[in-house]
């Protein structure tokens, strides 16, 4: 008896390592859908730097998925893949504290002049990529990232920037800025970068 509940604990053990190792490494794309936020955009995942667990699966990856909005301000049927954007000088990227996703005073600016260029540019649609450092597993910065790039395309949105013309996708620790192991450099790879594609 004491050998079966052996054999079901390690095949219980394996199918859960085989479904954590999944596709960690594909980024997460979201065609964005989400009305303008009634508060503080971002606050801290739960847990720090931690573990598969921390923040849970990445809910929506490879081409297809993500959700569309309905109605009469419907986004387009196909959403853009991500290499179809390029960067766009007047879009700047914002920073983001180490295991955070919260908009930062001095961010703000950035992502209002971010707004109004997309305002005064309707003819542009905008991906807003997550990154993070190295730090943490590769679930857990997925998630991470996500959340960054959904908190910037969020503070757009409040500022009047349709969601239908955003698009956001993480890559996690997967495209770094800089490789080496130091503050400095894992501060710049804590990102939201932007990049822009004509209608």
């Amino acid at each position: 008896m004491l050998s079966r509940r052996w054999s079901g604990m390690v095949a219980s053990l394996l199918v859960l390592s085989v479904v954590l190792a999944g596709c960690a490494k594909r980024p997460a794309t979201t065609q964005a859908s989400a009305p303008a936020p009634a508060g503080a955009v971002g606050s801290t995942p739960s847990g720090t730097g931690g573990g598969a667990g921390a923040a849970g699966p990445v809910a929506q990856s490879g081409p297809g998925a993500g959700t569309q909005p309905s109605g009469p301000a419907a986004a387009p049927t196909s959403r853009p893949e991500p290499r179809e954007f390029t960067a766009i000088p007047d879009l700047k990227d914002i920073n983001f504290d180490f295991d955070k996703y919260d908009i930062r005073p001095g961010d703000a600016k950035v992502l209002d002049a971010n707004a109004a260029w997309l305002k005064s540019n309707q003819g542009y649609l905008v991906l807003i990529e997550g990154h993070c450092d190295e730090r943490g597993t590769n679930e857990y910065n997925l998630a991470l990232g996500e959340r960054r790039a959904k908190a910037a395309m969020n503070y757009l949105v409040s500022q009047g920037v349709q969601a239908s013309r955003i698009t956001i996708i993480s890559y996690g620790e997967e495209r770094p800025l800089c490789s080496e192991h130091s503050e400095g450099c894992w501060a710049k790879n804590r990102r939201a970068h932007f990049l822009g594609k004509p209608r």
